[in-house]
């Protein structure tokens, strides 16, 4: 069995946010702070700690704001340095240090599978991760989420997904695998469809925002043609593959927050809040406050 490395990350970043609108008629739902980091950070940071080296984003033109945010800001930094903020100074400086990134426009939004065809000649040849831009994962382990489905990937020698178990009335909103378990929390997958009626779903187990790909994913992205919505469905590229080799699934010990839905983006604050040392104390007390009026 042959050992990879996956070093290459790519984030699509294109998409309008249409749930979040007005806000994001003007900035991008990656954008959206969780606290005081915008959701692409976390994304980012989840990479660095997975063992990624390299970015590439996949935005549309107006998305130009997500790249600033990692890069060098000088008058910034020079204002932080000479207020003696210099821990505001250390974390501005981190950002554009994290890791080389890349980027590149996804000319017209046609679905998600278009979007990584984007990415084959940064991908190069070798195996890469996919993360979504806009969702945030958080792990019940040291390894990251995207590390979990890394390691399945370079164990098992074959392509990965990330999956999560979700109320059967909501497997419609997400791509939907079934498989057979190969090992503890870790299937060989043997059917996958996209945003699948209940009473036609293979499982109860959705993607969940993760991937691994060898380049045999973007031969595949060549061959299909439009699936869901009339869009280029990244579903329908995996199971090509997966008709040619062994897929498989992870069940992510973590949780998932889909920072575009704006229910979760409401119950992913009050999480991530409570969890900060420097006001959950009082957060808390405030909460428990309006809850009982």
């Amino acid at each position: 069995m042959s050992v990879h490395c996956v070093r290459k990350a790519v984030i699509p970043a294109a998409g309008f946010g249409t749930r979040f609108l007005p806000f994001t008629k003007a900035v991008s739902k990656e954008m959206i702070p969780l606290i005081d980091r915008p959701v692409i950070q976390y994304v980012v940071e989840e990479a660095v700690a997975s063992g990624i080296e390299e970015v590439l984003f996949i935005i549309s033109d107006g998305k130009e704001e997500i790249l600033e945010h990692f890069r060098p800001h000088a008058d910034l930094e020079n204002r932080l340095m000479e207020t003696g903020k210099s821990g505001a100074l250390a974390e501005v400086r981190r950002l554009d240090r994290m890791m080389k990134m890349e980027h590149v426009y996804q000319k017209t939004l046609d679905g998600l599978g278009d979007a990584i065809r984007y990415a084959e000649d940064f991908a190069s040849g070798e195996p890469f991760a996919v993360l979504l831009g806009d969702t945030v994962m958080d792990s019940d382990t040291d390894r990251p989420v995207v590390g979990q489905v890394i390691d399945v990937y370079e164990k098992f020698d074959g392509p990965a997904v990330a999956l999560e178990q979700v109320p059967r009335d909501r497997v419609s909103k997400y791509g939907i695998a079934a498989g057979n378990e190969v090992a503890e929390g870790v299937l060989r997958l043997s059917g996958m469809v996209e945003k699948p009626s209940p009473d036609k779903a293979p499982s109860d187990l959705a993607f969940a925002a993760r991937y691994v790909f060898d380049s045999d994913i973007f031969d595949a992205l060549r061959e299909i043609g439009r699936g869901k919505n009339n869009e280029v469905q990244l579903t329908d590229a995996m199971a090509m593959v997966m008709a040619n080799r062994p897929f498989y699934g992870c069940r992510i010990s973590g949780r998932r927050y889909d920072i575009g839905d704006k229910l979760t983006f409401l119950k992913s604050t009050v999480e991530f809040g409570l969890r900060r040392e420097e006001f959950s104390g009082e957060f808390k007390k405030y909460l428990a406050e309006i809850m009982g009026k």
